[in-house]
C-alpha cells in the first residue's frame, strides 16, 4: 500500500526521530512503534495535544504529540513552502530522511509543469549524502539512526545499491533523482553534481564481469562528457577533469584487452587521461578534493603506458630486451630476448594474464637487467625487473604496496651507473591514506636502501633519474 492515499490532501510528517506512536492520547499510554523523521502520516483525528494519525507503512494506528509533527498541506498553493523547506534541508547533514520526506511531499502537491530539476537534484544530493553515512558504518545509536533513515528513504522509493568492498558493505544511491537532472533541463552547475554522483570510482560494483565494466565505464565517460565547462566554477571544473581522467585511465586498460579496438583506440583513452589529469587547475584545487586528485593521479599513473606507442628499440649485442607472444586464452607471454636468442630459444619466458606494456621495457647498459611495466588491474601496475646473475636469468614482481591490489603503481626511473641500484616510484593507497616514495632498490635483492618523497630530498635519485621517465611520469606533478 502506497503511503500517502490520493485522497489525502493533508498529510503530518514526523520531524522528530525516535517518536513514539501510542495507543492512547497519553505518555503513559502503550507504545505502537518507533517513528522517525520522515514518515507520513495520515491524520485521522485530534485529541487535545495529541493527533489521532494512521501510519500505512506499518499499517498501525495510535497517537503521536502534535509537537513532533508538522501538519503539512498537500493542496498546489502549498508546493512553494514545500519547495522552501526542501531547499533548507538539502544541505543539512543528518536530515536526509527528512528532506526526502518533504520532497516526496512537493511531488504530490506540486502540478506537473511546475516540477523542474531543482526537487530532483536536492533528492539526489540527500540520497546521496545517507548513503555515505550508511558506508561509514557506524557503530551504536547513530548506526541505527542511519538505518532507520535508510528505511524511511526507501518508503518514498529512494533506494540504495549495496555491495561488499574491503570486508565492508557500501551503500550507493540508485542514481534515479540525478538520472532525472540529466535528461530534463537543468543549470550546467546542477548537470555536474549529476554527473559526478552516477560516476563515482567508488561506487562501481566489484562482482561485474569484463564486458559489463567496459559497458558501465564508457557510458561513465559519455555522461561526464556532455557536461559543458564553459560557464562553471573552477573548483566544479576541476572535480570534472579529475573524474574524467580516472575514467578515461580504466577505459585505456580495458580497451587495450579488446584487442578488436587496435592500439589507436588505446592510445586515445591513454592519451585523454592524462591529459585531464593536467587540465586541473592547481592554484583552484580545494583542500577536500587533495585525496581525490592523488587518486585520480595513481589511476592515471597506473595506465600511462597506454598513451606511448609503438615498442621500444630491438636488442643488439649489448643488450636486451622483449618479445610477446600469446600464451592461453587470455594470456600473454614476455620472451626475453638479446642478439643471439629469439623468442624461440629465449633466456627467459613468463607469462601472465596481465596487460604487458612493451613498450615501457627499459635495459641497463650492460645488459644485465631489465624492467617491464605490467598491469594486472585498472588501477595496479606492477614492475617485472629481470636479473643476471651466475646461476642465470630471474624474473622478480615489485608490487606497488604489500597490501591487496587496489589502487597503486610503482615504475623503473632510472638506471644506477655501478650496475647494483636502480631507481623506482611508487604510488599507492595503504589503509585509505596516499603515500608517494622515490626509491633507491638494490637490484641484488629489490630492496629499498634508500626512499623519500621528494625527488629532490634524495641525491641519487636526482642525479641518475632517466630522462625518458621524468618527461613521461605523472608522480612528479
Amino acid at each position: 500500500m502506497t503511503m500517502l492515499a490520493t485522497a489525502l490532501t493533508v498529510i503530518a510528517i514526523v520531524t522528530q526521530d525516535q517518536a513514539a506512536l501510542r495507543a492512547a492520547p497519553r505518555d503513559s499510554a502503550a507504545q505502537q512503534a518507533v517513528l522517525w523523521a520522515g514518515d507520513s502520516l495520515e491524520i485521522r483525528g485530534e485529541k487535545g495535544d495529541y493527533l489521532q494519525v494512521y501510519d500505512h507503512r506499518r499499517e498501525r494506528a495510535g497517537y503521536i504529540p502534535a509537537s513532533q509533527v508538522r501538519v503539512q498541506s498537500l493542496a498546489p498553493e502549498a508546493a512553494p513552502e514545500l519547495l522552501t523547506v526542501v531547499r533548507f534541508l538539502k544541505d543539512s547533514a543528518g536530515s536526509e530522511a527528512l528532506g526526502i520526506g518533504y520532497a516526496a511531499a512537493y511531488l504530490k502537491a506540486a502540478p506537473a509543469q511546475a516540477i523542474d530539476s531543482e526537487v530532483f537534484d536536492a533528492l539526489g544530493t540527500m540520497s546521496e549524502r545517507l548513503a555515505r553515512r550508511a558506508s561509514a558504518g557506524r557503530p551504536g545509536k547513530a548506526g541505527e539512526i542511519v538505518a532507520a533513515q535508510l528505511e524511511v528513504a526507501a518508503t518514498y522509493g529512494v533506494n540504495m545499491v549495496t555491495f561488499e568492498r574491503d570486508g565492508q558493505m557500501q551503500l550507493c544511491s540508485d542514481g534515479d533523482a540525478h538520472r532525472r537532472v540529466l535528461a530534463m533541463p537543468a543549470p550546467e552547475s546542477r548537470k555536474a553534481a549529476a554527473a559526478l554522483a552516477l560516476t563515482r570510482h567508488d561506487c562501481v560494483a566489484p562482482a561485474l564481469t569484463p564486458v559489463e565494466r567496459y559497458a558501465l565505464d564508457v557510458w561513465r565517460a559519455d555522461v561526464l562528457d556532455r557536461v559543458k565547462l564553459e560557464n562553471l566554477a573552477e573548483v566544479t571544473k576541476n572535480r570534472l577533469h579529475l573524474r574524467k581522467a580516472g575514467v578515461w585511465a580504466s577505459l585505456a586498460w580495458q580497451r587495450s584487452r579488446r584487442p578488436e579496438l587496435g592500439a589507436g583506440a588505446v592510445q586515445e583513452a591513454g592519451r585523454r587521461a592524462i591529459d585531464e589529469l593536467a587540465a586541473v587547475n592547481k592554484s583552484e584545487l580545494m583542500e577536500t578534493d587533495a585525496a581525490a586528485y592523488s587518486d585520480a593521479a595513481i589511476r592515471v599513473g597506473a595506465s600511462r603506458w597506454a598513451a606511448e606507442p609503438g615498442l621500444p628499440a630491438g636488442p643488439t649485442k649489448a643488450t636486451v630486451s622483449v618479445i610477446l607472444s600469446a600464451g592461453q586464452p587470455g594470456e600473454t607471454c614476455v620472451h626475453l630476448v638479446d642478439a643471439a636468442h629469439d623468442a624461440t630459444h629465449a633466456l627467459l619466458t613468463r607469462c601472465t594474464y596481465g596487460i604487458v606494456w612493451p613498450a615501457s621495457a627499459t635495459a641497463n647498459r650492460q645488459g644485465t637487467a631489465l624492467a617491464l611495466a605490467v598491469q594486472p588491474l585498472d588501477t595496479w601496475r606492477e614492475m617485472w625487473v629481470f636479473r643476471h646473475d651466475p646461476d642465470g636469468w630471474h624474473v622478480e614482481v615489485l608490487p606497488p604496496a604489500v597490501d591487496a591490489p587496489r589502487l597503486g603503481y610503482v615504475e623503473f626511473a632510472g638506471w644506477v651507473p655501478g650496475n647494483s641500484e636502480m631507481l623506482a616510484a611508487r604510488e599507492a593507497r595503504v589503509d585509505g591514506r596516499y603515500a608517494q616514495s622515490f626509491e633507491v632498490l638494490s637490484l641484488a635483492t629489490l630492496e629499498t636502501k634508500k626512499q623519500a618523497d621528494k625527488v629532490n630530498n634524495l641525491s641519487t635519485f636526482y642525479r641518475w633519474q632517466d630522462p625518458a621517465w621524468k618527461a613521461q611520469t605523472v608522480s612528479v606533478r
